[in-house]
């Protein structure tokens, strides 16, 4: 399947899972919101295991706004039901992405391209709470969570050339915002988000390369609640 192709039926397909998990949950009052976000993104330096070669240090950039962008969608259901008031679940689909730097090109040796520059595409399940503030439309919230990424590998070194999408790992996911409600249905919110990631990957002739890779990011997005 094409690059682009893939861009479109990700988040596609998260959206529509998103609305079918809506719609299994009839027994519970409370209301469905879609979230699309976007913003600054962050990654701190991890260490890179490569079975057949030494290991090196990675230094990440993100550019968060050059093409693919970073992106994230959200589905949340908000519980509105005795105990489980101010409670929500939300299947959330991030686009992060990293750069291998000029610096950690060089300690690699003879590799020309490492990055995951079409997304590590996280995908994870998580629990939120909001603490509404009486008389105001601002809702702090907070949230956890865990699930899995889905790297597209790009490593090209003398051996050989990886440029495909891969099943990487587990993630976990953990979240703190507030929004502002301007009117019953839409909302805008900002927020600070932050993914640790176990990638564990194959790349050219066999070898397998392992590195965990912690993003984070501020958040600016807007929501509609059905």
């Amino acid at each position: 399947m094409r690059k682009p192709l893939l861009r479109v039926v990700i988040p596609s397909a998260f959206i529509l899972l998103a609305c079918n998990v809506a719609g299994a949950m009839p027994s519970f009052a409370g209301d469905f919101e879609i979230s699309g976000y976007g913003g600054i993104e962050f990654a701190p330096s991890s260490d890179v295991d490569v079975s057949d070669g030494a290991d090196f240090t990675a230094d990440w950039d993100t550019k968060p706004f050059k093409m693919p962008p970073y992106y994230g969608v959200r589905g949340t259901y908000w519980f509105d039901d005795g105990r489980l008031s101010n409670w929500g679940v939300s299947l959330d689909y991030s686009h992060a992405k990293v750069y291998a730097d000029d610096a950690t090109m060089a300690r690699a040796g003879d590799w020309s391209v490492f990055e995951f520059t079409d997304g590590l595409n996280l995908l994870t399940v998580n629990a939120l709470y909001k603490f509404p503030i009486e008389g105001t439309k601002w809702v702090p919230y907070l949230g956890a969570g865990a699930g899995i990424n889905v790297p597209h590998v790009e490593v090209t070194r003398p051996s050989g050339r990886t440029f495909e999408y891969q099943f990487g790992g587990a993630t976990v996911q953990a979240q703190a915002g507030i929004r502002y409600e301007f009117t019953e249905n839409w909302s805008a919110f900002a927020e600070y988000k932050g993914n640790y990631s176990w990638v564990d990957v194959d790349i050219d002739s066999g070898a397998s390369m392992k590195t965990d890779i912690f993003t984070h990011a501020i958040n600016f997005g807007v929501s509609y609640r059905f």
